[in-house]
């Protein structure tokens, strides 16, 4: 997805020499442009910074069995689990597909907003750690996350300036312009 986006991304992330894509879909994963390739690391195990620690206690085991991940707090699993629990739906319901918890936000439907504005700042605190980390040019959301970007990009980008020290740049977050074909 990160050559996708340097490849046939907008100009902002095509022009960029170093970027960091990060999807946010079931769990939370990153590709990583450095000089305009792709840094794969030893192995190939470069960017799983879904098992980056973020807090305690998250809404979702991540997939990794802990508590404590990136991926268990910004997940799409995490959102629809906190949109239960601000429901009060009992633990034997079950929660609406993501797109579905989008299209609800979208509409104005309040737990759903604040479900995912949760999300956007755990999203961000991980971004947060990747530009303190990395110094990237730009990050890039990607995922259906970026089909509510009107109602997320203030909580993540919050967090993200409130994050990363003064004096450091910062990085441009942009949400991907690719692959998020729903109206």
């Amino acid at each position: 997805m990160a050559l996708a986006e340097l490849w046939f991304g907008r100009p902002e992330v095509s022009d960029a020499r170093d970027f960091i894509l990060v999807l946010v879909a079931d769990g939370v994963g990153t590709g990583i442009i450095f000089d305009g390739q792709v840094y794969r690391g030893e192995r190939g195990a470069a960017g799983e910074f879904g098992h980056m620690i973020v807090g305690a206690d998250a809404p979702v085991a991540c997939s990794c069995g802990s508590y404590d991940c990136w991926e268990a707090f910004a997940s799409e699993r995490a959102a629809q689990a906190r949109y239960l629990g601000l429901c009060n739906a009992g633990p034997s319901s079950a929660p609406p597909d993501f797109p579905t918890l989008v299209d609800r936000a979208l509409a104005g439907e309040k737990n759903a907003q604040r479900a995912l504005e949760e999300m956007a700042h755990y999203v961000g605190i991980g971004i947060s750690n990747l530009i303190v980390g990395f110094s990237p040019e730009a990050v890039v959301v990607s995922g259906e996350i970026t089909r509510a970007w009107s109602l997320v990009e203030k909580a993540l980008t919050e967090k993200i300036e409130r994050s990363v020290r003064r004096g450091l740049p910062s990085a441009r977050i942009l949400p991907s312009t690719l692959g998020n074909s729903r109206p």
